[in-house]
This record gives C-alpha cells, sequence and structure tokens, in this order.
C-alpha cells in the first residue's frame, strides 16, 4: 500500500525559498512521482515529475526555480523551490502513479494518472 505524506510547507516573502518534502512508503520503484499545486478558486496543475530514473520535468511557470528529486536514504521526494513569486501560494501535493510506466508530459489534465496522494501542504507567498 503506496502512501504520501508532505511536509515543509508554510508562509515566505516573494524571493525566498521553501523546501517541500514528501515521505513515500510502499513500492514506488518503478512509478512515476510528482508534485501538483491548487490554488484557490483553480484546477490542480501539475508542478514537476520525476521518472524512475530521476529524470525530471516540470511545468513551464516553474522552470529555473524549483528543482524535484528523489532522496532514496529518507524515501522522499522533495521539492526545492527558489525565488517564489505570489502566484506560486497553493496547496501542494505529491502524487504517485500505481502504474509502473513513465511519466507524462507536464500538462494539463494529467492527473488522472496518479492513483496515490498526499494531503496536501500549504504554501503562502507574500508580496
Amino acid at each position: 500500500q503506496v502512501q504520501l505524506m508532505e511536509s515543509g510547507g508554510g508562509s515566505v516573502q516573494a524571493g525566498g525559498s521553501l523546501r517541500l518534502s514528501c515521505a513515500v512508503s510502499g513500492n514506488t520503484y518503478s512509478s512515476c512521482l510528482g508534485w501538483f499545486r491548487q490554488a484557490p478558486g483553480k484546477e490542480r496543475e501539475a508542478v514537476a515529475l520525476i521518472e524512475s530514473d530521476g529524470t525530471p520535468s516540470y511545468a513551464d511557470s516553474v522552470k529555473g526555480r524549483f528543482t524535484v528529486s528523489k532522496d532514496y536514504a529518507r524515501n522522499s521526494l522533495d521539492l526545492q523551490m527558489n525565488n517564489l513569486k505570489p502566484e506560486d501560494t497553493a496547496i501542494y501535493y505529491c502524487a504517485a502513479d500505481p502504474i509502473p510506466r513513465g511519466c507524462p508530459m507536464v500538462v494539463p489534465g494529467i492527473e488522472s494518472f496518479f492513483g496515490h496522494w498526499g494531503q496536501g501542504t500549504q504554501v503562502i507567498v507574500s508580496s
């Protein structure tokens, strides 16, 4: 049984940094893992995905600012967020694809690929 639990959210001023972590339990070794976010009144969107071999992909809105990585020693999925902007304010969720396959492209509507979700962690960026 795959379980995911996010931590590391909080409030920060624009230009600041936060690091989110997702504790991963269960067999996800061959699965695509990812970070999504949902802002108030908006659809959930993919932020960053990572293949089983560690290859990352990002939404255009976060390229160059966010870095997704896997820490095998801690069994965690991390998201380093730098140069944060007010539009990054959202609840951030980690997710795992229950089927061992490659990641989809980071485009709208891929949430259905991911059958396992964490409970989310709030990120607030003030201007």
